[in-house]
Parts: structure tokens; C-alpha cells; sequence
């Protein structure tokens, strides 16, 4: 039976393997291409894991299988995905609740799959850390087209600027990909470091959400501006002393969000 709302995150086990980021992407397909990626799929339809599964593998990805969170969580450690291919509702533990326990100690780039554009289940999606999501039945080549843009936005860090920026107790490390907070180093997602470089690349201009949504996302078409407002979110509570009196990522309303002044 499928569950409406996720159950109570567990509080972490010692015993949980840490989760590895993704790996350099080193196999490839055929000269030109885009390098093998390694997707893990954790989808408790089986119809839909075998169809999701070959479509990609078809596509060229290395795809693994599993059909609850807690075997998704288990493959992680050995299979040492690129990406994160996961069902929102899953039977047990839930999809935000994998998200989640990831997101506490892993960049890994997460894309949800839920079967509507239900907004209580695309807003807790994305609030969990999720980087992009996909509402079901999706054909494949759709899936490998947001799959493939999740992963090259994780490789273009390059923008022309200074390898290191300082903005007050904020740093920014656009080569290494680092951002650190007073001296500490912070974990952000692949989109809040990537929405936050994009922003501080132009202090003081302002972006729509539909601006943000192409160049930040990769959707060319009109999006779900929610993804900007959920990232926005969980990126000033990182970066920010009070989240809402934000220094850094401003919101211009009716217009959209800025980096600074400062």
C-alpha cells in the first residue's frame, strides 16, 4: 500500500553506511557522447523499474535496481552512484525520508520521480533536498535528457571569475565548488551550489524564476517555478545568519531574487 503523507524521519543509525558523492565519470559511450553515467533507480513499480531501467540502459547509463528505500540506501555504498533516480512514495520508508537522511551527509544530485504534479508531494519533494523532479509516466528519453543536464551542471563550475570570492563570513570556491560559512565548510546540493554561483556571478542583478529555471535547470520550456522557491529556501538556510532576513539571496517581489548588495 502506497503511503499519502511520509511517516517520521528515524532518527540516524550508527551502523548506516555514509553515502558517497558521485563519483568521476570516467566510461564512454561512443566518441562525443556524453561519458556513462551510473543511475541508481529505486522505484517500488516493478512495470515502471523495468521500463525506466532499460530505457536508460539503452541510452548508455549504468542502471541498478532496487525497489525500496532501504535496499536503495543499502546499494549506495557499493554501487557509488552518479545520480539518484527516486520514487517519492515508496512502501516503508519513504522517498523524503531517503532523501533526507541522504542530504544530511552527501551531495549525490537526487531527481524525484511522483506520480502527479500533487503540490503538497512536489513541495515536500524538493524540500527534502531533492535537485529536480519528473512526474510519472515519463517517457525515457526525457528522463535522460534531466538526467544528463543534472550531471552537467555539476561539471560546468566555470564562469570567467575568481577562482575564490569572499562576500562577509561567506566563501566561495568556484574551481574547487566549495562554499564555506565563517570557516566551515557547508554541504549544499548540486542546485543550491549551482543556483548560488550563478547568482553571485552577477551581484546585484536581479533573475526571474523562469530565467533562473533555464539556466540553472536546463528547462527550456516553462517550468515549475517552484523548484527556484524550494532551492531558494533550503540555500538560505545554509548560507544565511537569519533565513528570513536574508543577506545574500534577496527576493525582489513580483520580480524575482538577487545576490547582495552586500
Amino acid at each position: 500500500m502506497r503511503h499519502t503523507h511520509p511517516a517520521p524521519l528515524a532518527q540516524p543509525d550508527a551502523s548506516f553506511p555514509r553515502v558517497p558523492g558521485p563519483r568521476a565519470l570516467t566510461t564512454t559511450t561512443t566518441e562525443g557522447e556524453q561519458p556513462m553515467s551510473r543511475v541508481l533507480l529505486v522505484e517500488d513499480d516493478p512495470f515502471v523499474r523495468e521500463g525506466v531501467q532499460l530505457g536508460l540502459r539503452r541510452r548508455g547509463h549504468d542502471v541498478r535496481a532496487a525497489g525500496t528505500g532501504e535496499d536503495g540506501l543499502a546499494a549506495l555504498a557499493e554501487f557509488r552512484p552518479d545520480l539518484l533516480l527516486l520514487d517519492l512514495m515508496l512502501p516503508g520508508m519513504t522517498g523524503v525520508q531517503v532523501c533526507r537522511q541522504i542530504r544530511e551527509h552527501s551531495q549525490l544530485p537526487i531527481i524525484m520521480l511522483t506520480a502527479r504534479g500533487d503540490d503538497f508531494d512536489v513541495v515536500i519533494g524538493l524540500e527534502a533536498g531533492a535537485d529536480d523532479y519528473i512526474v510519472k509516466p515519463a517517457r525515457p528519453e526525457v528522463i535522460d535528457a534531466r538526467i544528463r543536464a543534472v550531471l552537467r551542471r555539476m561539471d560546468d563550475g566555470s564562469t570567467g571569475r575568481p577562482a575564490i570570492e569572499a562576500y562577509g563570513d561567506l566563501t566561495i570556491d568556484r574551481v574547487g565548488l566549495t562554499v564555506s560559512k565563517a570557516g566551515r565548510p557547508l554541504t549544499l546540493a548540486p542546485s543550491e551550489l549551482r543556483l548560488l554561483l550563478h547568482l553571485s556571478a552577477a551581484p546585484e542583478q536581479v533573475f526571474s524564476r523562469q530565467q533562473l529555471l533555464e539556466n540553472v535547470w536546463e528547462h527550456t520550456f516553462h517550468a515549475d517555478g517552484r523548484l527556484v522557491d524550494a532551492c531558494v529556501a533550503r540555500l538560505r538556510g545554509k548560507i544565511e545568519n537569519e533565513a528570513g532576513c536574508p543577506r545574500y539571496v534577496q527576493t525582489l517581489r513580483g520580480f524575482g531574487y538577487r545576490f547582495g548588495p552586500l
